[in-house]
């Protein structure tokens, strides 16, 4: 059964495109499906992924209005994984679709006629709450939330609750907290560790083990058009995104047991 996993904040600098791409790649070589749509108009999931986003022809931009679906702009990363690119032609959609009748269900519409054929798909949402961030919360099962360990993220991140509980009060009521990811994480500052252990005594178990420290590897990766994984394996980035991708799998496979019984 296929999962869509919205990554966002309305917080930019988080990580959350980083995370998007390098979650992606992880699932791909544990040999899952994966399916990533960039709903930024900056592209850089898209660059990120191996697809220049000055070369398209068609993008999500399209989907959206209804001109192509998914699979006639779908593009392949050398990481393994599917990707629905975009670019700067995606503010147009979302101009659009501000008075269109049906604006925020057109993503959930598109992903229906191939959903079967992923386990998973990743949506890196814009830094804002806009009507493509809209799209994503109500075609998603489940939020990843990417978050720095800092004081001002705190805030951000009560913003973007309050923005979950409309949208499952109004659209989507399934919709959960996949879970949230410290990124940027460095143990040796004291207003890291403070946040860290406020987000734990707060949300528990829905704040993930696994931490992404700050690496240059990963701020470097996205100008060679790869994930950090095919980049320099190596990397306490890349083995931190595969620790990450095992523990959502983990999760998975006991919320199913749970579920199951």
């Amino acid at each position: 059964m296929s999962k869509v996993i919205a990554i966002t904040n309305q917080k930019g600098g988080v990580g959350k495109t980083t995370s998007a791409i390098n979650l992606c790649a992880s699932l791909a070589h544990m040999r899952k499906s994966v399916l990533l749509i960039d709903l930024d108009p900056q592209g850089n999931a898209t660059m990120g992924s191996g697809v220049d986003k000055l070369t398209l022809t068609a993008s999500v931009n399209q989907v959206l209005l209804g001109e192509k679906t998914l699979p006639q702009v779908k593009a392949s990363s050398p990481a393994g994984f599917d990707v629905i690119p975009a670019n700067s032609d995606l503010t147009e959609a979302e101009i659009t679709l501000i008075n269109h009748a049906q604006r925020t269900d057109r993503l959930k519409q598109a992903l229906a006629p191939i959903l079967s054929a992923y386990d998973f798909v990743i949506i890196d949402c814009p830094p804002s709450l806009n009507v493509l961030t809209i799209n994503a919360l109500i075609a998603a099962d489940t939020v990843l939330i990417p978050m720095q360990c800092e004081y001002y993220a705190l805030e951000g991140l009560a913003a973007l609750l309050d923005t979950i509980r409309q949208i499952q009060q109004t659209a989507n009521p399934a919709l959960q907290i996949e879970g949230i990811l410290r990124t940027m994480y460095d143990p040796r500052s004291r207003l890291t560790t403070e946040v860290s252990a406020q987000l734990v005594e707060h949300f528990q178990q829905k704040v993930y083990r696994t931490v992404i420290p700050r690496n240059v590897k990963l701020a470097e990766a996205p100008s060679h058009g790869l994930p950090a994984l095919l980049y320099l394996p190596s990397s306490p980035g890349a083995a931190a995104y595969l620790l990450l991708a095992g523990e959502l799998l983990r999760r998975q496979a006991s919320f199913a047991t749970l579920s199951a019984m």
